[in-house]
């Protein structure tokens, strides 16, 4: 049997760290200036602590490049290294300073920002050399000089600096000169240092913002702050809708604002609008595992200590922590919602065009949501656009009419109050409520809020004739004879042949139309959920669109049609009103479009021509 330790080889490890350590050879900068943070975040702590004394100086970190002798320089006045620190902390792969100094002075770690010491070893991912000249604040330390070519052999010996601090000095490989360009670099440090905590200048200029608003108190600040923080971040957008200010202190830290924009049909264009922040330092716009998937539609800010990262701080580790963040959100931005519907009803009404987004995504995807936002869904009535109702009211107020045999709520809706405007106004005689349903969304809300709500289903006013929209009461009586009703159909299967469309007679009301096209719910729904979700091509997306031909046998235009001597007259008024029936679903283009006009003027007694050609 044979003990032993398990032996790391620098000679290997090194090609590893300067290919793979991380996905984008840019972040190194982020690296290298996350550990100037900290050597300066850690020099406070040590003066609050009154390890240090004295007047500390400028804290200021400093990037400079100087392409003609091919580097890039990080330059802190933090809490500097002796010869022993280097020999510990930069000789040895992965053994962190951070964490050491964490175990040390416990209580301070909200403001350190590495943990595994191998982010400064990113800088050999883009340098053929790289230098360390660094003092400790220690009195009477030794200024010291590292190098190292990226091979396991380096260099330590004493150097001549005069004060406290560390410069680490890149010299950038020939296939990396795109790192010695000032626009380049001024990118990485927007991107990743935009709100670090510790002044950074980059030619003379200060790049970030010490003090963002979501390290603020509330109090401290007002809307303009926020609106502007917002123009900031997102200089194209329009304005906000509002706001949510995040501060945790227990049982985990998370600090944040997290903003509702305008957004509509197009708002899978709007994701990826979150930046997750470390202590200031941005980590990534991929948040789905902290931010509830319907909440990605949000814009805004998340900073946590407490989300566990992987070594390359690119990627989300499963956690406790990260459920807990998340479960946290969602419940602020239920709370949010309900104080606006509690305090003022009418602004959530006037903003539910953007809101129901937001709202509607979550009911479907998030069970405790969904729990909270039942009482503030709103649905604005067809007819009335001042009148919104919550599921509760619309109940109140429809449940008498509106109650199928099943004894299930059937809640009517429109798409579109135009092209359906017919069917509400046949529901509207009927005493139903109709309200507004036509968001991207709102096909797969209709879907998902049935499986969920036992006593309720929805249904489109063009689903099935006024009479069978609530009711399923088949009993009717026709005037026509059995003889006429025979002719009639014989003359609907030579006009109407399509198999995709279903004919049946019934008699109705003579003031409803001749012909009524409907669509029956379900299947109409599934192929625009399809379509929806990109499924267009799918084996449903390709099933024809179902169509009932609902024939009122007791309107008096069919008894002038069956005393109609001539056949083909017959046959062109019956195609006519099946054509006007199916253009009222907006199933009517093309040459079926030209054939209808041109029969239409000829029915009128208009000159008949060769051909008509309808500009769109």
């Amino acid at each position: 049997m044979q003990k032993g330790q398990i032996r790391v080889h620098t000679e290997n490890i090194f090609p590893i760290i300067k290919k793979f350590l991380y996905s984008e050879h840019e972040i190194f900068l982020r690296e290298l200036i996350s550990n100037a943070v900290d050597a300066t975040q850690k020099l406070r702590v040590l003066a609050n602590s009154g390890v240090v004394t004295g007047e500390l100086g400028s804290l200021d970190i400093e990037v400079k490049l100087d392409p003609e002798h091919r580097t890039l320089t990080i330059s802190d006045r933090g809490i500097g290294m002796t010869a022993e620190e280097v020999d510990q902390y930069i000789n040895q792969v992965a053994f962190s300073s951070a964490e050491e100094f964490l175990s040390k002075y416990k209580g301070n770690e909200a403001s350190i920002i590495g943990h595994f010491g191998l982010g400064f070893y990113s800088a050999f991912m883009v340098s053929e050399q790289v230098e360390i000249i660094t003092r400790s604040y220690r009195e009477d330390a030794q200024a010291v000089h590292w190098i190292c070519d990226g091979s396991p052999e380096y260099v330590l010996e004493p150097a001549e600096r005069s004060y406290r601090g560390t410069d680490v000095v890149l010299h950038i490989h020939e296939d990396n000169r795109e790192f010695l360009e000032p626009e380049r670099i001024r990118q990485i440090l927007l991107k990743y240092c935009r709100f670090l905590p510790v002044p950074i200048y980059f030619e003379g200029k200060q790049i970030n913002d010490t003090q963002p608003i979501w390290v603020k108190k509330p109090t401290e600040l007002t809307s303009q702050d926020y609106q502007q923080f917002y123009r900031e971040l997102y200089p194209h957008q329009e304005p906000p809708l509002f706001w949510i200010h995040l501060h945790v202190d227990f049982p985990f830290h998370l600090n944040g604002v997290l903003y509702f924009p305008k957004i509509t049909n197009g708002f899978d264009l709007q994701r990826n609008k979150i930046s997750l922040y470390c202590n200031q330092v941005f980590v990534t716009d991929e948040v789905k595992d902290i931010v509830p998937e319907f909440l990605m539609l949000l814009h805004g800010v998340i900073d946590s200590p407490d989300i566990p990262l992987n070594v390359s701080r690119s990627y989300l580790q499963g956690d406790p922590n990260v459920r807990k963040i998340n479960s946290h959100i969602t419940k602020k931005v239920a709370d949010k919602l309900e104080e606006i519907f509690k305090q003022d009803r009418k602004e959530l009404e006037e903003k539910w065009e953007y809101i129901g987004v937001f709202v509607k995504y979550g009911m479907m995807t998030d069970e405790r949501f969904r729990e909270r936002a039942q009482a503030f869904l709103l649905m604005q009535d067809a007819f009335a656009a001042s009148t919104w109702y919550t599921l509760a009211e619309y109940r109140e107020k429809a449940a008498a009419l509106q109650t199928n045999p099943d004894n299930k709520l059937v809640i009517l809706y429109t798409t579109d109050v135009d092209h359906q405007y017919s069917y509400l106004q046949a529901a509207r005689e009927r005493g139903y409520i109709v309200v507004k349903l036509h968001s991207l969304i709102d096909a797969a809300f209709i879907q998902a809020m049935e499986d969920k709500w036992e006593d309720i289903i929805f249904t489109r006013v063009d689903a099935d004739i006024p009479e069978r929209l609530i009711h399923r009461d088949e009993a009717s009586h026709s005037v026509l004879t059995a003889q006429q009703e025979a002719l009639l159909k014989e003359l609907l299967a030579k006009e109407v042949p399509n198999p995709a469309y279903r004919v049946e007679l019934k008699g109705l009301s003579p003031e409803t139309q001749p012909i009524i096209a409907t669509r029956p719910e379900m299947n109409r729904r599934l192929k625009e959920m399809a379509a929806m979700s990109g499924q267009a091509a799918n084996w449903y997306g390709h099933v024809p669109d179902e169509v009932v031909l609902t024939v009122n046998t007791n309107h008096p235009i069919f008894q002038r049609i069956l005393e109609e001597p001539n056949e083909a007259s017959q046959r062109k008024m019956i195609r006519n009103l099946a054509d006007l029936a199916l253009l009222s679903q907006q199933m009517l283009a093309g040459e079926a479009l030209n054939d209808f006009i041109r029969r239409s003027i000829e029915l009128m007694g208009g000159e008949r021509k060769p051909s008509l050609i309808v500009q769109p």
